[in-house]
């Protein structure tokens, strides 16, 4: 099945194709952000193609030199390389990647904020005066029937305006849609773009990490046979930690986070793990102030 483009409530978009699944919302002149959106979905119909025909290399670990032709490709590999701590592929920033491609179409006069959601992973355009809420769901083993008709309370909000500089958000760890070396339930990053955000939640998400018996790791090849990751050995369940191990887990996390700051590649970070968490901004591990 090809593309598909549909109107949701609030005047969002919803972009869809294969495994691209994109929510998208402007704000501005209305024939400006009708323009936008036309482009974004002309953009948005070329994108997973592009993708599936430079796959192999994009499956495979980042090297010293890009060889990928596509631009969306290309920026995947350029946020990872930057962030690399370790083995990484490309795929760790196609998310985000994608989301940054779009948002590009909403950069015009006329257009005072818009975003671009691929699945959690956020693209942000904020003129002056302008920002966004974006909210924190630590543990989505969380979320349930109930709450999905009672309304979802967040763990947090954090509000980011176009001053700040932070154009991207993305959140990754084992709970989530891609597989994780690490325990972080977990790891939202901001960042300047998108594609940075994307691969070093990733990254920290992986260092978020402690060698126990009980928690459970299978290859992630045995899991999903083209995942990009091979035989490394992947999260599968992680039960009930000691608070130490908790917060040995996220101190080593947050080592990742701020060695990835002090380079200028995210802005901020906040780390979960088990109903604790800790932040670049907040380096003592603390509880989840939660009212359930």
């Amino acid at each position: 099945m090809g593309p598909t483009s549909r109107v949701l409530t609030g005047g969002r978009l919803h972009f869809q194709h294969g495994p691209i699944d994109i929510v998208a919302y402007a704000q501005g002149n209305p024939a400006r952000v009708r323009s936008a959106h036309d482009d974004a979905w002309r953009r948005f119909s070329t994108v997973l193609a592009e993708l599936v025909a430079e796959l192999a290399q994009l499956r495979s670990a980042v090297g010293a030199q890009c060889a990928l032709r596509g631009d969306v490709a290309r920026t995947m590999w350029d946020a990872c390389h930057r962030c690399a701590e370790g083995f990484i592929t490309p795929m760790a920033a196609v998310a985000g990647s994608v989301a940054q491609a779009l948002i590009a179409s909403y950069d015009r006069p006329g257009i005072e904020r818009a975003w671009v959601n691929n699945g959690g992973d956020i693209a942000l355009h904020l003129t002056e005066g302008h920002s966004v809420r974006v909210g924190l769901f630590a543990d989505i083993a969380r979320l349930d029937e109930a709450m999905l008709q009672t309304g979802i309370r967040s763990d947090g909000v954090m509000e980011i305006d176009a001053a700040m500089g932070v154009r991207g958000v993305a959140t990754s760890g084992w709970r989530g849609r891609s597989h994780s070396l690490g325990v972080a339930d977990s790891v939202t990053v901001l960042a300047s773009t998108a594609a940075l955000a994307d691969a070093a939640a990733t990254v920290v998400a992986n260092a978020v990490n402690v060698e126990d018996p009980s928690i459970v790791r299978r290859p992630a090849a045995s899991l999903k046979d083209d995942s990009d990751l091979g035989v490394l050995p992947v999260t599968v369940d992680v039960p009930a930690l000691d608070p130490e191990m908790i917060s040995l887990a996220l101190a080593r996390g947050l080592e990742a986070a701020c060695r990835l700051r002090a380079k200028g590649l995210i802005l901020d970070s906040v780390l979960t793990c088990q109903g604790w968490w800790v932040s670049t901004q907040c380096g003592n591990v603390t509880r989840i102030a939660r009212s359930d």
